[in-house]
This record gives C-alpha cells, structure tokens and sequence, in this order.
C-alpha cells in the first residue's frame, strides 16, 4: 500500500501537475489530489484496491452541502 512516489491514488498525477494532500493509515503515507478528496469522504469503497481496509469505513453521515 506504502507508495514511496507522491502521486494521488486514484489518477495518479503527481504533485508537478495537482495539489496532493497526503494521508497517513496503516503506518503509511498515500497521496490523493483534491479532485479525489471527495472519494474518500463520499464513496470510499470506491478506494479498496487502492487503501485495503477503505470498505470498512462506514457511511458519512448525512450532511447538506451548501
């Protein structure tokens, strides 16, 4: 899982091309850009061969966007 490049998980640019904001689990450093940010949040199960364990997650809760 550990990806010692800093490239986001899901597009995999690099930080020369998006922003990425990295994210510490499992004793590891994985980059995600913030276009993808909402993956993670919304749908993280859309994650799983990227971050083993992203199923279990759990449902965010209920939130309006405005």
């Amino acid at each position: 899982m550990n990806n010692p490049e800093e490239i986001c998980i899901v597009c995999e640019r690099s930080a020369d091309e998006v922003p990425l904001i990295p994210l510490h689990y499992q004793k590891a450093t994985v980059w995600i850009c913030p276009q993808h940010l909402p993956v993670l949040i919304h749908k993280p199960e859309q994650l799983a061969d990227k971050l083993p364990g992203a199923t279990n997650f759990g449902k965010p809760e209920s939130h309006p966007h405005g």
